[in-house]
């Protein structure tokens, strides 16, 4: 009788082990996964951050787009996983640098001054054409030597970018989401949250800058996404003058 209640306690004592073995285990995972999803967004625990909004474009000052307001309902999630607090702030009151907390820019340099003097210091490679116009290239990109026209509905173009201004690793990011449009900002701050690990991986705590295509969004809404090129060197440099047009054929 004390030989099988000594086996019972024995077994016992093994599992007991075995549960707390893996329920250390999975901590530690899980607490490794966050510390690298927090580093990568600049987002401590109980850091501030800053969501810098712009204004739709066709509306009055204040006036945010619906899917302006779904990106920035993406990047809250973000930031409340990482257990960090945001700001929301106007484009026109954002009058500070960088660097200091993680900074999240959401809209095009024609609706958002934010994104414009951003895109003028850290990213003079892009010119965005803002000409209230309409033709075959308002609202197109030229990245270096190439431009990228959109198609409304059909083929349209977001930057997304993680930028440190060149002030170490130590310096929280500013991400952009400068779109064509605003469903193609929406479409970037998606792809961001599905995304950010493997941009982990791949750049660590370097700064980046991505060109994605929006794929039908008429039907698709934002979900379909291509990414088109890592154009972090050509962003980074004085723009020439254009020679080819990206454009879907008819």
């Amino acid at each position: 009788m004390n030989e099988v209640l000594r086996n019972v306690v024995i077994g016992v004592v093994v599992v007991a082990i075995a549960i707390a073995a893996g329920w250390y285990a999975r901590t530690y995972l899980w607490r490794r996964k966050l510390r690298r999803k927090q580093a990568f967004f600049g987002l401590p625990q109980n850091s501030e951050s800053l969501l810098v909004v712009n204004r739709d474009a066709g509306g009055p000052d204040l006036m945010i787009s619906r899917n302006d307001v779904f990106a920035l309902l993406e990047l809250s999630a973000l930031i409340k996983d990482c257990g960090a607090h945001a700001q929301l702030i106007t484009h026109d009151s954002a009058q500070q640098g960088f660097g200091e907390r993680t900074e999240f820019c959401v809209g095009g340099p024609s609706s958002n001054r934010r994104m414009a003097a951003h895109m003028h210091s850290l990213l003079p490679g892009v010119r965005v054409n803002t000409e209230p116009d309409p033709g075959p290239d308002r609202g197109a990109f030229q990245i270096g030597s190439e431009r990228y026209r959109m198609e409304p509905g059909i083929t349209e173009y977001v930057v997304l970018a993680r930028l440190t201004a060149g002030q170490g690793r130590e310096a929280r990011p500013v991400f952009l989401f400068c779109g064509q449009r605003a469903i193609t900002n929406q479409a970037a701050t998606r792809y961001l949250a599905k995304h950010h690990e493997r941009l982990t991986r791949k750049y660590g705590g370097n700064s980046f800058v991505l060109l994605l295509k929006v794929v039908n969004s008429q039907a698709y809404g934002p979900d379909v996404v291509e990414l088109v090129a890592d154009v972090t060197r050509a962003a980074q440099e004085q723009a020439p003058a254009p020679k080819n047009s990206h454009r879907a054929k008819q």
